[in-house]
């Protein structure tokens, strides 16, 4: 190793590089957890905090955007005040804001503390992986990246089961108060073991572009509260909702214009000159949809529709994790011998499969029922993130990947909050629509109907009601079976849709240049 490449290793001399690893993975583990860890207790929150279930929605969507947010200005607050110390202080503030989340009185306090979580973890994945490879010499940065991305993908196993073994053997808040331990032992191992490169001790980042920065967080918020409160006042016909968009419109496009004009932007927009780069991001926005909108829609179908508890639902969501654990070793093999846009095609075909498999769901399903879809959509979503990144950003230069990433990484998240807002839509409006279409077949002049309700009053009847309060209460669960089977057909309706979408993202994937990743060069995604 030549004195400038140990000058600029990050792990200090004598420090096992794998301590290093160890501690980044902690933060990274600790911020994708906390991506989709609240999906399994959002029932639990909604109850909790007297919200409905769209409502306690905006739990992951307002954490989605405040991570957004911080994306592209990560860049610059590790130049101007030391990586290190930025990513301490990220760890800091992501871990107090999970203590106040599940220190929660109100929606309104939950959403406030998820936001400055977001806000504290959207830095924590870029600044952990430049950090994990400066650690490594090349030759072992291959390996290095491979158990980082294990790492990751690990998440959506352990996820929703710790999540929901806590929401129900203790309390939801407990899927925020874990994160305080694993939060302290990163600040400490951070502290001890990494230290800043040359380049960054010596970085001269400039002004940070402030306006722009505050641009963004305007449209992105305008956007978020679209989203989260749009199903509820029923979209464009609230004035509020107008004003709340025409906002979102200007201050993107003044985003734009002051990103294309500054001489320092926050973010520098002609990357998307590179045809793959706007064809990556576009995908990984579409995918996030997907992907976020699967995570949210299948825990709650099985505590509303199938009455399961937080760690059952848990359970039976896990095996998503299993599909990309066995999807990761294989796409790092792949990467580096064939076409990327096959691999990243062929994920987008499993999932799109595995959401019609979904699309079969009933109200007589078994816990492991799904089993194997669940299995296929994790190893269809191995096969899109770590191809997918790679073909992106594979015709950049060196110094526009950072830059890119950032980028790359808000769309995913833009995507993933916009799917959240979309599926919710879906499920809360063709609910009413199926409910209106069941409701036809059941006039009580049909003879079926009618043996159906006396069949139910003779039962209740027997079991002690009076004749009169006995036909109350069939007539009661009549309505109640034609509500659980309205809801279920609007759940087959969104993962019919997110199959539709899913294979339409083929021919854009086939639009890509051809790609073929170098070994090793893995880059986690979730």
């Amino acid at each position: 190793m030549t004195p400038q490449a140990a000058q600029d290793r990050t792990a200090p001399v004598g420090v096992n590089p794998w301590l290093i690893a160890l501690a980044v993975m902690l933060a990274t583990f600790m911020e994708v957890l906390d991506t989709s860890i609240a999906a399994v207790a959002l029932p639990y929150i909604a109850g909790s905090l007297s919200a409905t279930n769209d409502e306690a929605t905006w739990v992951l969507t307002s954490y989605l955007v405040a991570n957004a947010i911080i994306l592209p200005a990560s860049t610059w607050f590790s130049l101007r005040y030391g990586r290190k110390r930025f990513l301490i202080a990220c760890i800091v503030i992501f871990t107090v804001s999970s203590f106040v989340c599940g220190a929660a009185t109100s929606l309104g306090m939950i959403l406030i503390a998820r936001a400055v979580q977001g806000a504290g973890g959207g830095a924590l994945q870029p600044l952990s992986q430049s950090i994990l490879l400066e650690s490594f010499p090349p030759e072992k940065r291959g390996s290095a990246m491979a158990v980082f991305a294990l790492g990751v993908v690990v998440e959506p196993v352990l996820g929703p089961t710790v999540c929901g073994w806590l929401t129900d053997a203790y309390s939801w808040r407990w899927a925020f108060y874990i994160n305080i331990p694993v939060g302290i032992f990163a600040v400490y191992m951070i502290s001890r073991h990494v230290q800043d490169p040359a380049y960054v001790r010596e970085a001269k980042p400039g002004k940070l572009d402030g306006i722009g920065l505050g641009l963004l967080a305007v449209w992105l918020g305008c956007l978020q509260i679209i989203l989260d409160k749009g199903q509820e006042d029923d979209w464009f016909s609230a004035i509020w909702i107008r004003w709340a968009f025409a906002v979102l419109v200007i201050c993107f496009v003044l985003f734009l214009v002051r990103q294309f004009l500054h001489k320092q932007p926050l973010v520098d927009l002609r990357v998307f000159r590179h045809r793959n780069f706007t064809l990556g991001c576009l995908l990984i926005a579409l995918f996030g949809a997907a992907i976020y909108g699967l995570v949210t829609l299948l825990p709650l179908f099985y505590q509303e529709l199938m009455g399961y508890t937080a760690l059952a639902a848990g359970w039976a969501v896990s095996p998503r994790g299993v599909g990309a654990i066995i999807a990761m070793p294989m796409i790092g093999y792949l990467t580096a011998k064939i076409d990327n846009r096959y691999l990243i095609a062929f994920g987008f075909a499993l999932f799109a499969i595995a959401s019609l498999w979904f699309g079969q769901v009933n109200l007589g399903i078994g816990q492991w029922t799904f089993l194997w879809a669940i299995i296929i959509s994790g190893f269809g979503s191995g096969c899109v993130f770590v191809p997918l990144s790679t073909t992106t950003m594979a015709f950049l230069k060196n110094e526009e990947i950072g830059n890119a990433s950032g980028l790359y990484n808000l769309l995913r998240n833009i995507g993933g909050s916009i799917g959240i807002s979309i599926v919710n839509t879906i499920v809360s409006r063709h609910e009413q629509l199926h409910r209106n279409e069941m409701a036809r077949s059941l006039n009580p002049g049909r003879v079926s109907v009618q043996a159906t309700i006396r069949s139910m009053q003779n039962y209740l009847i027997s079991q002690g009601a009076s004749p009169i309060d006995a036909l109350h209460r069939a007539y009661a669960l009549v309505g109640l079976d034609l509500n659980g089977q309205a809801r279920l057909w609007s759940y087959v309706d969104d993962f019919r849709y997110m199959a539709l979408m899913c294979f339409g993202c083929i021919p854009i994937v086939l639009a890509l240049k051809k790609s073929v990743g170098r070994k090793g060069a893995l880059r986690a995604g979730h």
